[in-house]
């Protein structure tokens, strides 16, 4: 019986889990294709496409879940507002990185 609660309550909490909720991979793949091909001559107009890309449970932000590549070893740096999570304008301050 309590192998029984045990896997009903993994289960449960795998479900719930906001980060294994279907995740869109052919997202990601475009944003790491995207984020591969940023340099210092990219605009804000591509930073936003990797904005909306990112931004998987679309919350108008990106969390250190949803950072992939250099946004996720950037992260703290662009995180300006320690807030734990990055809007489009700290987003816009990758840019400045690539320079």
């Amino acid at each position: 019986m309590k192998k029984v609660i045990l896997s009903l309550v993994v289960v449960v909490s795998l479900t719930s889990c906001n980060s294994l909720k279907s995740v869109n991979t052919s997202n990601v793949a475009t944003a790491a294709s995207l984020l591969s091909s940023l340099s210092s001559n990219s605009t804000v107009q591509q930073i936003s496409t990797l904005f909306t890309l990112l931004d998987s449970n679309k919350d108008s932000a990106i969390s250190t879940t949803e950072a992939i590549g250099s946004v996720a070893e950037n992260f703290n740096v662009l995180d300006t507002d320690s807030s734990s999570s990055l809007n489009l304008t700290e987003l816009t301050g990758l840019l400045g990185l690539l320079k």
